[in-house]
């Protein structure tokens, strides 16, 4: 059954959703039934400035995909385009391969049976936390809300907070409650924007642990917005990378992380050094040695080696590898950050060893790279 009305020129229809379910009409068991989410050459502008610029992207139901950028990429902008909270200038968003937003449909926020939680949670301060977690839950009695409700705060560990209020709550205790009242509804596609950033970083691991747990338990599709590029690789099955509202690239973690596009992706996933190659015949040299590159790689290029890929060892006159000096040596922990010059670089580079690898007297060391391990790139 198809419905249509005319409001501010823009057609909203509800339609089918092909589950039994028709638009903004939830799910009310016990059981997620996860939706699929599309993105078709999403543009965005706001006053003549661009936002997103041609964004395809689609996640499969029961996965999680990770929107990975530094602040003012675009993320968040895309999170709310897929939530209804806006429209994109062009483009298209569909779900289990409906559009909820094109030209001509736009399907407002409450009926896209999407869940929405925010970077600051947004808990109703007036309510208590079962009231919080009820409150998205209209289209069920009393009663039930109330049973659902204290379910899914149970799954969270915190049924035993439910008559409390919001402010007597810790910020990972905030955080599950509003998880809890965005999963509540049962909705096909979980929205996060930045959940975790506003947690210390112990209890941020903690508490992202225990967040993906109960989305793999309850088989949730999640789109989750970080900035954080350690974080996406933990959680996201995809890792879409945005940079000044571009699609950089997107897979499976390994494939950003090892085979990384350019070199702003390199250097987003892992700290790099970055020094001058020149390239021939699909081979790139550099002071390390030769490594192979692409056959089309410009004559002039560069090679980013990431920090913990560098060997060090003191230096002996039989050693092979390139002769460095260490300019400057930082206890950090677990690890050691060494500044270490070399004679044929304009810039001392960066190395991060095992802490006590290292004699604490050595000045002078060599250094040696894997050819595998470098990664060649245009030097533009």
């Amino acid at each position: 059954m198809n419905q249509s009305v005319q409001k501010n020129d823009v057609i909203i229809e509800r339609r089918s959703v092909g589950r039994d379910n028709q638009w903004g009409k939830r799910n009310s068991t016990g059981v997620v039934i996860a939706s699929s989410m599309s993105f078709e050459n999403i543009s965005h502008s706001i006053s003549g400035k661009t936002i997103l610029e041609d964004i395809s992207l689609e996640v499969q139901p029961g996965e999680v995909l990770c929107l990975l950028g530094p602040s003012g990429s675009g993320k968040t902008t895309l999170l709310r385009i897929a939530a209804g909270l806006i429209e994109a200038a062009t483009g298209s968003v569909k779900i289990d391969g409906l559009a909820v937003a094109d030209e001509n449909v736009f399907i407002p926020p409450d009926k896209r049976g999407v869940g929405l939680v925010f970077q600051d949670y947004a808990l109703f301060p007036h309510l208590t936390i079962l009231q919080n977690v009820e409150f998205g839950l209209t289209a069920l009695g009393r009663r039930e809300a109330k049973t659902q409700a204290l379910r899914i705060l149970s799954r969270v560990g915190l049924e035993d907070r439910a008559s409390q209020y919001p402010h007597v709550l810790s910020g990972g205790e905030q955080q599950r409650v509003a998880l809890a009242r965005a999963l509540a509804p049962r909705p096909g596609i979980l929205l996060m924007d930045e959940p975790f950033s506003g947690l210390d970083s112990r209890l941020r691991d903690n508490i992202r642990e225990q967040t993906i747990e109960l989305l793999r338990e309850t088989r949730s599709t999640a789109i989750i917005v970080t900035h954080d590029a350690e974080e996406a690789l933990r959680v996201g099955d995809h890792v879409a990378l945005i940079q000044d509202g571009r699609l950089v690239q997107y897979g499976e973690a390994k494939d950003l992380y090892y085979r990384p596009r350019n070199l702003f992706a390199a250097g987003f996933f892992s700290e790099i050094n970055v020094i001058p190659a020149t390239a021939s015949n699909a081979i790139a040299n550099t002071v390390f040695g030769s490594c192979v590159c692409e056959d089309n790689m410009s004559e002039i290029c560069c090679a980013a080696i990431r920090l913990t890929d560098i060997d060090v060892k003191p230096y002996k006159t039989d050693n092979k590898g390139q002769i460095g000096r260490i300019l400057v040596r930082r206890f950090i922990g677990t690890s050691e950050l060494l500044e270490i010059n070399i004679e044929n670089l304009d810039e001392p580079i960066t190395v991060r060893i095992k802490a006590g690898e290292l004699p604490d007297n050595v000045k002078y060391v060599s250094l040696s790279v894997d050819p595998k391990l470098m990664m060649v790139f245009p030097a533009s």
